[in-house]
């Protein structure tokens, strides 16, 4: 079953547009995702475009490939970038602890299963599947954050905390090793699942993997492969020294040649804000520098010089292309410079992403263009919401519809109360106002004839019925949800799992909370079933 995005409030108009109406958003994107006769055009471009890099970054993923354990699927992907007929199909997440919420697998399954598509159709190209690692972002409280259901069904939201003060700044979170507080996430976990047949071995291979003293991209990466290892997919660390020398040419001309492509993105942001909105505040300089562990922008001066944001050190021009030439590591790109760095590494043809990330590509566009890069398709991932048997029977038994859950609160259990109750409250009293009112201005253009100090009597006689009738309403909605008060609890507990704190499950839940109740193989589950090309919300029911 599927929903058209639209019938879901969460989403921005751009992304609707982009979906359902491309030719409003056309002029921000560089390439329709739907037009299938425009692929293999980019597929002959990609493999005919000279890439020197291409051996390099090849040697680059096969040291960070070290392990034996690797799956053959793996490691023929990773020779097959060697080829000038091999299309990569691109997409990427913030290292979210444990993996971050289900979108991630989302993600990833789209980009795997939308590569065996290819190869049905294009049999003459290779096409491989990578994951970006996001090593680089410094949101520490989106990474450490994550967010599962009780045996209450209560959202429960465990974070790992460093012990740091909150405005610490950390730097590139792939570099932040756990300290032993990891231990107070897994105590809190174990305490907030429930017990099933799956708890222990799914504990067990988290505890494996998120250890002290290990970083967040490790243990990311780890869980990564360990998930979706055996279909092939390629996960990629941007964070490597020698990655980032590759990437040297792309800096030094974003440092060189800043006040151009700044002004591109302006406009175009202010092209957006006129009719939808801009998803990224543009910086001056879409480069951040590594300073003492933390992640700072590298600003221009009004001398000619540039600075760290938040610190007095300066550099002239030639000493921070010294500092580029030498240490490369020390530099990062932010999240509209990343796209780019990406897609001159790889001869990437789709990206996958989620409806922010659709938004923000919109703003990348002038960017392909200055650096030279095709600007790849952007591809939906799939989206979903995980609908267990129980689930399902407390809706069918309330006569509620999917749709229904994504709405206010408040109004489902209007919606709740209206088809359980023999009397309709909300009719009851309209009727009952509408004869007081009635009577009311009756009274009130004759009682004037008499004495005329009885109109503004009657005028203050309308209103304290006005306010005892509400009074009387509110009592009666509120008994009347005394006495459904189960189902409306049933409902409420229902509404947590599918729409938690007013979101889309993929959103705001783990994958941990399914994989406990029915075993980590709810992956290869999920697999199977996720579509990748309806490009509506779709309802997985078990």
């Amino acid at each position: 079953m599927y929903i058209n995005f639209s019938d879901i409030p969460t989403h921005q108009n751009l992304f609707l547009d982009y979906i359902h109406e491309f030719e409003n958003v056309e002029r921000f994107y560089g390439k329709n995702f739907r037009a299938v006769d425009q692929y293999l055009p980019l597929f002959q471009k990609l493999s005919e475009k000279e890439r020197p890099n291409r051996e390099m970054i090849h040697e680059i993923i096969k040291s960070q490939y070290n392990n034996p354990m690797s799956s053959k699927k793996t490691l023929q992907n990773i020779e097959l970038l060697n080829s000038k007929k091999t299309i990569v199909v691109a997409t990427g997440q913030q290292l979210g602890i444990f993996g971050g919420p289900l979108y991630t697998i989302y993600k990833s399954i789209t980009a795997i299963k939308l590569c065996n598509h290819l190869k049905e159709k294009f049999d003459e190209y290779n096409f491989v599947p990578i994951f970006w690692l996001e090593g680089d972002d410094h949101d520490y409280d989106e990474a450490r954050n994550f967010s599962l259901l009780n045996n209450e069904n209560q959202i429960l939201n465990l974070k790992y905390d460093d012990g740091q003060l909150d405005e610490v700044n950390r730097g590139a979170i792939g570099f932040l090793k756990f300290n032993q507080n990891i231990e107070n996430v897994f105590t809190q976990l174990s305490a907030g699942l429930r017990e099933t047949e799956f708890k222990a071995s799914l504990l067990e291979l988290l505890r494996s993997i998120y250890q002290p003293e290990k970083t967040f991209l490790e243990s990311f990466r780890e869980l990564m492969i360990q998930l979706f290892d055996e279909f092939g997919l390629i996960v990629f660390n941007p964070t490597d020294s020698a990655v980032k020398r590759v990437l040297s040419p792309l800096f030094a001309k974003e440092l060189t040649e800043f006040g151009d492509h700044t002004g591109l993105l302006v406009e175009r942001s202010a092209e957006l804000e006129e009719v939808y909105h801009a998803q990224v505040k543009v910086k001056p300089i879409n480069l951040f520098y590594i300073e003492e562990h933390e992640r700072l922008s590298i600003e221009p001066t009004e001398t000619g010089e540039y600075r760290l944001k938040g610190k007095r050190k300066k550099f002239t021009q030639e000493e921070l292309l010294k500092q580029l030439e030498f240490s490369p590591e020390k530099f990062s790109p932010n999240v509209l410079l990343r796209p780019i760095c990406q897609d001159f590494l790889f001869p990437t043809a789709f990206y996958v992403g989620g409806p922010g990330e659709i938004s923000y590509f919109a703003q990348v566009s002038p960017l392909y263009k200055i650096y030279d890069i095709d600007e790849p398709f952007i591809y939906p991932r799939s989206s979903a919401t995980i609908v267990e048997k129980g689930v399902k029977i407390i809706l069918e038994k309330n006569n509620l519809e999917y749709v229904d859950i994504f709405t206010e609160e408040d109004e489902l259990i209007k919606k709740i109360v209206s088809a359980s109750s023999e009397i309709n409250l909300e009719m009851l009293f309209q009727n009952t106002a509408d004869e007081i009112n009635g009577s009311l201005n009756q009274i009130n253009q004759l009682l004037p004839l008499i004495d005329k100090t009885l109109g503004d009597l009657t005028v203050k006689s309308k209103l304290r019925i006005e306010e005892t009738l509400n009074a009387l309403k509110a009592k009666a909605i509120e008994a009347e949800k005394r006495k459904y008060e189960t189902t409306i609890r049933q409902v409420s507990k229902v509404r947590n799992v599918l729409f938690p704190n007013s979101n889309l499950q993929e959103r705001e839940l783990s994958w941990i909370y399914f994989a406990n109740k029915y075993g980590i193989d709810i992956v290869k589950w999920i697999f199977d079933e996720l579509a990748i090309n309806k490009f509506e919300h779709q309802i997985l029911e078990m």
